[in-house]
C-alpha cells in the first residue's frame, strides 16, 4: 500500500506489475480490496493501480461533497506521482462515474474505458430524492444502512449463495466513515450526464451490465450504447459482477486489455 498527499488529505493506492497501465476504481462503500483477485490476474501482464477514492478505504475525506471531478483529480495526482501518461480505466459503479469525469477532463491520458455495473447517465429526480433519503438514513442508523445497502447490491437469487462474500463486503464497507458516505452520496447526486462521451471513438470502451442488477435497470442501461462504438457485455446476475460473475469478468477484462 502506498500513499500520496493530495490537497489536505492522504490518498492510498497500490501499484502492481508491469505493462499497460490499468487503473481500478471501486464503487460506493467499497475500497481497493474489492479488486484483489483481479489484481493478481491482471498484473501478470499489466501494471495495475488500484486507488482508494476520497473517504473510502485508507483515503481521507475532503469536505462535505466528494464530486466525481474531485475524485478524477485524485487519479490525476496518483498518475503524476507514478509518471504514467496513458491508462485504461476500469470503474465499478461510482468508480465508473469517476472514470467518466477523468475521461472528460483528461482525454489525452485515456487509452481505454470500462464501465462495470455503471452508467454514463446523471441521476434522475427520483434517484436524487433517494440519495437524500439515504443521507438521512445513514445519519440515523449508520450500521443498519450499510448492512442493508450491501445486501441489496446482489441479485435476489444470489443473496444466499454468496452469504460469506456479502459479509466480507459489509465488513469492508463499515470501514467507510460517515463523512465519506455522505460526501459521496452528495457527489453522485450532483454528477453531470456524460453519455456524450460514449459516442466518441477516441479510445475503446466497454460497458458491462448485470441483467438482474437491482441498482441499474438493464433495459434503460443498454439504450445509452445504441449507435455508439461501445462494446456491451451482459452477465446474468446483479450489481456485483466481480463477485457474482468472477471468472467471466476476468476473461472479459483480459480480452479487452489485449486490444489496448
Amino acid at each position: 500500500m502506498k500513499q500520496i498527499h493530495y490537497k489536505s488529505t492522504e490518498i492510498s493506492y497500490s501499484d502492481t506489475g508491469k505493462g499497460t497501465a490499468v487503473v481500478l476504481l471501486h464503487g460506493f462503500l467499497e475500497n481497493q480490496t474489492m479488486w484483489q483477485d483481479l489484481v493478481a490476474e491482471l498484473s501478470k501482464k499489466n501494471r495495475v493501480i488500484a486507488i482508494d477514492l476520497l473517504g473510502h478505504g485508507e483515503s481521507g475525506c475532503l469536505g462535505y461533497v466528494h464530486s466525481m471531478e474531485e475524485n478524477a483529480g485524485v487519479i490525476r495526482a496518483v498518475l503524476s506521482e507514478l509518471q504514467i501518461r496513458k491508462v485504461v480505466l476500469v470503474g465499478h459503479s461510482m468508480g465508473g462515474y469517476v472514470a467518466l469525469a477523468f475521461a472528460e477532463w483528461y482525454p489525452a491520458n485515456v487509452k481505454g474505458l470500462v464501465l462495470l455495473n455503471s452508467t454514463s447517465k446523471a441521476d434522475s429526480e427520483e434517484r436524487k430524492a433517494n440519495r437524500d433519503r439515504a443521507i438521512k438514513a445513514v445519519k440515523k442508523d449508520y450500521i443498519g444502512f450499510i448492512r442493508l445497502s450491501i445486501a441489496n447490491l446482489f441479485s435476489p437469487d444470489n443473496r444466499e449463495k454468496f452469504t460469506d462474500e456479502i459479509e466480507k463486503v459489509k465488513l469492508e464497507a463499515l470501514k467507510t466513515p460517515l463523512q465519506g458516505v455522505v460526501a459521496s452520496l452528495e457527489g453522485m447526486k450532483i454528477r453531470k450526464d456524460r453519455e456524450v462521451l460514449l459516442h466518441s471513438d477516441t479510445h475503446q470502451k466497454l460497458l458491462i451490465l448485470g441483467k438482474k442488477d437491482p441498482i441499474l435497470n438493464y433495459e434503460d442501461s443498454i439504450k445509452q450504447v445504441e449507435n455508439t462504438f461501445v462494446k456491451l457485455v451482459t452477465f446474468p446476475d446483479g450489481h456485483m459482477s466481480h463477485i457474482e460473475n468472477r471468472e467471466e469478468l476476468k476473461k472479459v477484462l483480459l480480452d479487452f486489455l489485449k486490444g489496448n
